[in-house]
């Protein structure tokens, strides 16, 4: 389960955020590449918008789902 105090502060301001667990495997932009963005510098991915509609929102919780160290979270 992810950690909103060991979130990257790369991260948008909002619910959804990437912590420190990330391993980089790319699964979150390859589900959501609107909502997630790869830091290819630091290896980790971080949010770079945060969802507005319920499509939107739906690709989030793909993401969030897709992850496979629960490095994402949704309850900032």
């Amino acid at each position: 389960m992810a950690d909103k105090s060991a979130k990257f502060d790369q991260n948008v301001d909002g619910r959804y955020y990437v912590d420190d667990q990330c391993i980089a495997c790319d699964a979150c932009v390859m589900e959501a590449e609107d909502f997630f963005v790869m830091n290819d510098d630091d290896g980790h991915a971080y949010v770079k918008k945060q969802p507005s509609t319920p499509d939107e929102e739906e690709m989030c919780v793909s993401a969030l789902e897709a992850c496979p160290v629960e490095a994402i979270g949704n309850d900032a």
